[in-house]
């Protein structure tokens, strides 16, 4: 057994230390990361993989965390991936979630890893398919993402879940804003979170209309809207048992696969875009320089240039 089949076998028996080696690689870009990913391959698809998306402030953290304590009352094995917006000193995850959620820290069931967005948009890393892949494998039941909180671009979320929770807070921009923002539209639950607030009952109503006014087919799921107070637990068996629902639809309905099966296109594409940008970067970088001085003189435009080295690349 070499070194890479040794750490892998060890994050399958759910050794902390090995899932955390095996996510540094996926994050680090190591070389050895096409040998993780084919030795987990088996393992794929078996978690409950739950987005968390809203606008920072809404109570991302504390909802994730929540919902990890009820998860666990109930025997679950759980996996967090907090996207934590980049250092610009280090590039590295701040940390602000797991600090947040120190009272798992200690349960062996749980296994939490902020990872850096490191300027990736939509709100996600670019590694995160990945580290589910390892989370998975490491018998995980549910996989909870937390996004970073930054509005529009949060949508990727629902790519690379199963089912995506978008959390509100009343007196934070009603409904419409919300609406506007275009996170309303990759809902499968709608959360109403800090609904001990003024302008709950508000809001709840807002989304409701909205979603009325919505076109669906009949067989479609139809986004439910649930309060909650996430610190101090109120509303969270219900959010959990709609997520519950929500899981058996897609697995009755066979969304699921197709979910899935449009989560792995994206994740091969993406694969397979950097692998070529690696190649273009590292293949005659004179080419480049000089294409780019015909660009700025006016003698090729971006395009045609572009053409060339892609032709060049292929030849």
């Amino acid at each position: 057994m070499n070194e890479v089949s040794e750490w892998v076998a060890r994050a399958q028996a759910g050794e902390p230390r090995a899932v955390a080696r095996l996510i540094s690689w996926v994050e680090d870009g190591s070389p050895d990361v096409a040998e993780v990913m084919s030795l987990l391959a088996p393992t794929s698809g078996t978690a409950h993989v739950i987005g968390l998306t809203g606008s920072p402030g809404v109570g991302k953290s504390t909802t994730t965390s929540a919902l990890v304590g009820a998860l666990r009352a109930r025997g679950n094995r759980v996996g967090v991936i907090a996207v934590d917006p980049s250092s610009p000193f280090s590039g590295g995850a701040l940390l602000g979630d797991r600090i947040r959620m120190q009272e798992h820290a200690t349960d062996p069931g749980v296994f939490i890893r902020s990872m850096a967005s490191r300027g990736h948009l939509g709100g996600l890393s670019a590694t995160t398919p990945q580290a589910l892949r390892v989370l998975e494998a490491a018998g995980c039941d549910v996989i909870l993402i937390e996004t970073v909180g930054v509005g529009q671009s949060e949508v990727e979320v629902a790519a690379a879940a199963d089912t995506t929770i978008v959390l509100l807070a009343p007196g934070m921009g009603d409904g419409i804003q919300a609406a506007k923002a275009g996170i309303l539209e990759i809902a499968d639950v709608l959360c109403v979170n800090k609904a001990d607030r003024d302008g709950a009952d508000t809001t709840m109503r807002e989304l409701r209309h909205m979603i009325a006014l919505g076109e669906r087919s009949s067989s479609a799921w139809e986004v439910p809207v649930v309060k909650s107070v996430a610190s101090t637990g109120v509303g969270i068996p219900e959010l959990l048992d709609l997520l519950d629902k929500h899981f058996a639809w897609l697995t009755e309905s066979g969304e699921l696969i197709t979910r899935r099966e449009r989560r792995a296109a994206e994740e091969i594409s993406a694969l397979a875009i950097a692998a070529l940008k690696r190649r273009l970067s590292a293949q005659e970088p004179e080419l480049l320089a000089d294409l780019a001085k015909a660009v700025v003189e006016g003698q090729l435009d971006p395009h045609a240039a572009a053409a060339q080295w892609v032709e060049r690349l292929l030849a």
